[in-house]
């Protein structure tokens, strides 16, 4: 069944509306002498599993769905919402938008032409992870994982998994009458593994996922995928022993190397939030009226792309119906362009780059980003490490926080270890990253040819709105950087 026909038994056959039906209320709402409309029908079921102790802990299953209405009238947004998708629901929200009384009543004038668009490509599966997979499926996979990290090391005292289950469909009208639709799933699946040593206990952290087949991890009989599933199991349970053994942490300005994959998160909030429209139009941002200028290292090319395959972040569409693109923020150090919705891009009269994005029918959509990640560069990796006389590796970020109107930026690592004469030596822990986005940019000095992203995974938060994001880099240099720690650096 394609994804129209799915997302039309959904929403309007299960409820007795039909397509014509919201285009002759889009037709009502344009003759408010409105410059933009659309309705944004949602539905959205997740499924939560969480194992810790050895023990399943939580199953959990929610489902939500609903309709947001928005009116763009002279510069100024109109937003009603509800979650009963009735026309009897509909009308009320028109009506609490005008304050006037509006009875859109189903049609089945199939003489009118709609433009029902089709996805130029989709960018991952429509297979539906919750129902994919038996819970007895599910739950020898939670339990795998927990006996093979307890054989791993006797030192391993817990382990928590918590496995997130999405299946996302949307439709959304236009007042041009232009129908589109997607099918979203999501897998996330979050593995800590807890050691313990004379009475000190540390953690490792790994996620894994994307918009996958579930059956692509979940399945570990297969001995590719059970070494996949293995990997990982080690590398979290290596990450809890470095922070075991791990030493106070030096301070002061040093070179930082920053691995690939997850430590693209500083990227993504100390330049990526700075880049979106709505902070350039309201000139709360750095990079405000920076546009064809220098903003970071000439070797430095940075993308938001929302068409990667199966990939946390990606979209055949935005929610505003417009196809996600690979958009180059920033060219050889250049800035060559902001993120936009339709309703900040024509307030600047230009168009969308597809950015639009919202956690759910009851928010409006705002400019967010996808996939940004820093695009590959030339050097070899044992030479970025070899480069450097004394320094930090690190590997992966935790909290962190970004002032976009200064773009000065705390963020604390999670895995990191000094670098001695060229060589990666100790595990080191209380460590901070201190800087300012455009001077960090621009002292970037070499960047690696492997270029890796967060295992797909990771959730960004603005305005309240939660949503699926992912980040990425090669292994880069940092010439300088404040490294804030309690030891001094030798």
């Amino acid at each position: 069944m394609s994804i129209c026909n799915i997302i039309m038994n959904e929403f309007l056959l299960k409820n007795n509306i039909s397509y014509y039906c919201l285009s002759n209320l889009m037709d009502k709402i344009s003759l408010n002498h409105i410059y933009y409309a659309d309705l944004y029908l949602q539905s959205i079921s997740n499924e939560s599993w969480f194992l810790e102790n050895s023990l399943i802990k939580e199953c959990s299953y929610r489902m939500k769905q609903g309709i947001g209405i928005r009116v763009i009238k002279n510069n100024t947004i109109y937003f009603s919402c509800t979650d009963d998708i009735t026309l009897k629901s509909i009308n009320q929200c028109i009506n609490n938008i005008f304050n006037k009384q509006y009875n859109i009543v189903n049609s089945i004038n199939q003489k009118k032409k709609l433009n029902i668009l089709k996805n130029h490509q989709n960018y991952y599966s429509i297979i539906n992870p919750i129902n994919d997979n038996s819970n007895e499926k599910k739950i020898f996979f939670l339990k795998y994982i927990d006996d093979t990290a307890r054989k791993l090391d006797k030192r391993v005292k817990n382990v928590q998994i918590k496995i997130n289950n999405f299946y996302e469909l949307i439709l959304i009208i236009n007042n041009k009458n232009s129908i589109s639709t997607d099918i979203r799933p999501l897998v996330n699946i979050s593995i800590n593994i807890i050691v313990e040593d004379d009475n000190k206990r540390e953690i490792g952290h790994r996620m894994i996922g994307g918009r996958i087949d579930y059956n692509s991890i979940i399945s570990i009989n297969n001995k590719k995928q059970k070494t996949y599933i293995d990997n990982i199991i080690y590398e979290t349970t290596i990450a809890a022993i470095n922070n075991l053994n791990s030493i106070e942490a030096p301070s002061g300005l040093i070179p930082v190397v920053l691995g690939n994959g997850s430590p693209g998160v500083l990227l993504h909030e100390a330049i990526g939030h700075g880049l979106e429209g709505d902070f350039n139009y309201y000139k709360t941002s750095i990079f405000n009226n920076k546009i064809k200028k220098k903003i970071a290292s000439n070797i430095c090319t940075i993308v938001d792309n929302g068409t990667l395959k199966n990939i946390n972040g990606s979209l055949n569409i935005d929610d505003e119906g417009t196809p996600t693109k690979n958009n180059i923020l920033v060219k050889n150090g250049i800035l060559k362009k902001y993120m936009y919705d339709n309703y900040y891009s024509s307030l600047i009269g230009t168009k969308s780059t597809g950015n639009a994005r919202r956690s759910s029918y009851a928010s409006l959509p705002i400019p967010r980003m996808t996939n940004t990640y820093l695009l590959n560069g030339k050097s070899k990796i044992i030479d970025i490490i070899n480069s450097v006389e004394y320094g930090l590796y690190v590997i992966s970020l935790s909290g962190g926080e970004v002032d976009i109107t200064s773009g000065n930026f705390v963020f604390s690592t999670s895995e990191a270890f000094l670098i001695k004469k060229g060589k990666i030596t100790q595990p080191v822990k209380n460590t901070t990253l201190i800087g300012s986005s455009e001077n960090i940019m621009k002292q970037i000095s070499m960047i690696g040819n492997d270029l890796s992203f967060n295992n797909g995974i990771g959730t960004c938060i603005k305005n309240g709105q939660p949503l699926p994001v992912s980040v990425g880099q090669p292994t880069l240099k940092i010439e300088k950087m404040t490294v804030g720690g309690t030891k001094k650096i030798l």
